[in-house]
């Protein structure tokens, strides 16, 4: 900091952007009326945003609150565990193990090609007969509290790729549910499967859905993908998946005040804090 700028505020902001976002909020914004004037600063927060890599200039003008935004960007995490075969089949229920079973193979495999994304070395094959597999996650342990889920809402964004051998054709289907206590389906995401020819390009595909404005009592996500081969070959020439996402999504470049208040509990809660919701959630 230059001298002009050295004022207490500044240095202040200086020292406290560095330091991890939990402790800012349950513990420097208890130390007296200054401190939570400065940790309630838009400043802090674009610095910390800076810091950690979060902020570029052209965001600028699109942010409304850079508190909610660093949150957004440092809370934002995959619900699904293991999607990339790095840790084997661990998380994984094996619905449907047919033909010569579920199998795990290095990118790009035989007669395949190399994912997007540089950092996924692994996919999951499927074989002549049905091949399934599943996760049920339950929300209130990823941290999504019930009452968030039914008053807050926010969208559920789910990603999933596939591809096919170049030599044999396949089938690939996907099906993620919504469902309360009782598991009970809310909502479905449920398309037709896709078949692919043989001879096909062997191009890995990204299938996507979001959902938003689902009912309450949302309690779990269920989701299961898989297929097989249609030619029914000894092995596994059939679909191969990898690198699937279920996160919370917030579209917009500014976050609507039901998202921060959302994002702001779960903090919140997460680091069991003693600062009441209603000073948690105050206004600048």
């Amino acid at each position: 900091l230059s001298a002009p700028h050295l004022s207490p505020v500044n240095v202040l902001v200086e020292l406290l952007s560095m330091l991890p976002a939990h402790d800012l909020i349950c513990a420097c914004r208890l130390v007296c009326t200054q401190w939570r004037y400065v940790v309630d600063l838009t400043t802090l927060w674009k610095r910390k945003c800076q810091r950690e890599g979060f902020h570029t200039q052209s965001l600028d003008r699109s942010i409304s609150d850079w508190k909610i935004f660093y949150m957004l960007c440092s809370l934002k995490r995959n619900l699904i565990k293991n999607p990339s075969a790095e840790e084997s089949f661990r998380h994984w229920k094996l619905d449907n193990n047919e033909g010569d079973r579920w199998r795990i193979e290095e990118l790009p495999g035989p007669l395949g090609r190399e994912m997007p994304d540089p950092k996924v070395h692994k996919y999951f094959v499927t074989s002549f007969g049905l091949c399934l597999k599943s996760q049920l996650i339950t929300l209130k342990n990823e941290g999504y509290w019930n009452e968030l889920m039914d008053e807050k809402r926010p969208e559920i964004v789910i990603k999933d790729w596939y591809a096919a051998r170049f030599d044999c054709g396949c089938r690939y289907e996907i099906t993620v549910r919504l469902l309360s206590e009782d598991y009970i389906v809310l909502e479905e995401f449920h398309p037709e499967p896709v078949v692919i020819e043989q001879w096909s390009d062997a191009m890995w595909r990204e299938v996507s859905h979001t959902f938003h404005n689902y009912p309450a009592g949302v309690r779990y996500i269920w989701f299961q993908h898989g297929g097989q081969d249609t030619q029914f070959w000894a092995g596994w020439y059939g679909i191969r998946v990898t690198n699937s996402r279920d996160l919370p999504h917030n579209p917009r470049a500014s976050p609507t005040a039901t998202l921060v208040q959302f994002l702001a509990l779960r903090l919140l809660l997460q680091f069991s804090c003693t600062v009441q919701f209603s000073a948690l959630l105050s206004a600048p």
